[in-house]
């Protein structure tokens, strides 16, 4: 029961050096096992530069203050580089004439001070600010704005094709055009989100109105999720609030009711279905379980909700055609429910939400038990046929 209503991808942060440690610096023995593996995998540092990078790090720890008083109006900030050769360096900017004394640090000349940068990232913050949703101009081709000392500028950053916009952002604003420095970028903001069995995902950026989400699966080792077939056909997107959550890989509907949807790796896909009230239920297997058997359905229209199974295999004739092999269930639900997990009690996930016999007001759940026929597609036969692996705890 997919609702009839139906980019902002978190900005890739790019950072040149990431710190390791917080609070007081660590000796190179001292390094978490874990946190040396991550380094020596995302950014190439072996033993040896490991033993170097910490020894800088003390340097931007104990030395960053001391240069910024040094430098005084000319003060254009400071970082940690990694140089060609994989070794690291502290920098401190000057748009000054001022020397600097500091050991350990080397100093860069360059045109804009720091704050002659953070004035014109003030502006256009501000313009930002004073806009009126509906209103104003919204410049949705400019991804995002920043001081960045390393480059010694503001850096705006927009889709390919919205180089005007970002250049009518900054005239709007009134910030000093000579700082900023304009880059295009294919891969729009978007947040990150943490994704559950029953959540919502919509058909645009940011609907209220979709299905919900199923079973938690992994194809080809990228995590994904179980949903109704009938939600999307292969290559429709899907969206968590204004976030890019992935697309349809598979889709089947009429004759079965069943889709795969693969989740961008910005994303987490937990082995768990929300309970709509603060709790999770944990997935632990696929074991099929018997009719008479309590069964429950979570989806973001009815929340949470426990029946039992009365019948299976049923051939359900849709308007839209016919599905075949459902399983049918006293658990009410209601539109935008469609494609929301159905798991027992012990964690067996089952399969997910195809339809029902709802009534005038989209849901069943004002029905007596008695009255209330749910069909959910099967989940085992899902995994065989898209090739998928169940997520568990």
């Amino acid at each position: 029961m997919k609702h009839s209503k139906s980019k902002r991808s978190l900005l890739p942060l790019v950072v040149a050096v990431a710190a390791i440690s917080c609070g007081s610096a660590m000796a190179a023995d001292e390094v978490s096992p874990v946190l040396k593996a991550a380094m020596q995998r995302d950014m190439g540092v072996n033993a040896q530069q490991m033993s170097q990078y910490l020894k800088t790090e003390r340097v931007s720890q104990s030395q960053a203050a001391l240069a910024q008083r040094q430098l005084g109006a000319g003060y254009a900030g400071s970082w940690i580089e990694r140089k060609a050769d994989g070794s690291f360096v502290f920098v401190a900017a000057t748009a000054g004439a001022k020397a600097l004394a500091v050991p350990g640090v080397e100093l860069r000349r360059v045109r804009y001070s720091l704050s002659r940068l953070q004035s014109s990232m003030s502006q256009l913050d501000s313009s930002a600010q004073r806009r009126v949703l509906g209103i104003s101009k919204l410049y949705s081709g400019v991804h995002s704005w920043h001081v960045d000392p390393t480059s010694n500028s503001v850096v705006v950053t927009f889709s390919p094709g919205a180089s005007e916009e970002a250049i009518d952002l900054v005239a709007a604003s009134g910030a000093d055009v000579a700082t900023v420095r304009f880059v295009e970028s294919a891969d729009k903001p978007s947040l990150v989100a943490t994704i559950r069995g029953g959540m919502l995902y919509g058909f645009s950026p940011g609907a209220t109105l979709g299905c919900s989400v199923g079973i938690p699966a992994r194809r080809s080792g990228i995590a994904g999720y179980a949903t109704a077939g009938h939600c999307g056909s292969v290559g429709t997107r899907v969206y968590v609030g204004n976030s890019t959550l992935g697309s349809f890989t598979h889709s089947n509907f009429p004759g079965t009711d069943r889709a795969y949807v693969q989740v961008s790796t910005a994303h987490t896909v937990l082995p768990e279905i929300t309970d709509h009230n603060g709790g999770v239920v944990p997935v632990r297997g696929s074991v099929e379980a018997a009719i008479g058997a309590a069964v429950c359905r979570s989806g973001y229209r009815t929340g949470y909700r426990c029946g039992s199974i009365t019948g299976k295999n049923v051939t359900v004739n849709y308007q839209e055609g016919t599905v075949r092999g459902l399983t049918q269930s006293s658990a009410c639900a209601g539109k935008g429910d469609s494609g929301g997990a159905w798991i027992t009690p012990a964690g067996q996930a089952q399969g997910v939400t195809s339809g029902g016999n709802v009534g005038a007001d989209g849901t069943n759940c004002s029905l007596p038990t008695s009255q209330v026929r749910m069909y959910f597609d099967r989940l085992n036969p899902i995994l065989s046929q898209y090739g998928l692996t169940l997520m568990t705890r």
